[in-house]
């Protein structure tokens, strides 16, 4: 039996191949969401929603955006709205650990502000 259409087989064989590239994407988009969601969750544990509101504003933006790519198919959209959302939520994240680090820092030097005063008074008063 001889083929006569060999641009067909062609086609047949390209189609499959891209069938399998598009279904080989699903997986880690959805993986991509879901590390993304985690960033989110962690960012908001650590009260970047009250430090960064922005950041985390737009993390969630971006994360709704994943979801519904991936609901239409679109694991390539899906995919990098999963890494903008996550590096959003890791700005929002480090911007609020760094403000209550300030914070603490702030805190700690008053108080070694006023035990000095009250050094130097109980020195000055012998």
């Amino acid at each position: 039996m001889t083929l006569r259409k060999p641009w067909m087989v062609g086609a047949c064989i390209a189609g499959a191949f891209a069938l399998g590239a598009c279904s080989s994407m699903k997986a880690p988009s959805t993986a991509d969401v879901a590390v993304s969601q985690a960033a989110v969750d962690n960012a908001s544990g650590a009260e970047a929603t009250e430090y960064a509101p922005a950041d985390m504003r737009a993390a969630r933006d971006e994360l709704a955006r994943a979801k519904q790519a991936l609901a239409s198919k679109d694991y390539r959209a899906a995919s990098d709205y999963a890494s903008k959302a996550q590096a959003d939520a890791k700005l929002a994240q480090a911007k609020a650990d760094t403000a209550k680090a300030q914070s603490v820092t702030a805190t700690l030097q008053e108080d070694i502000r006023v035990l000095q005063l009250e050094l130097d008074r109980a020195r000055t008063s012998q």
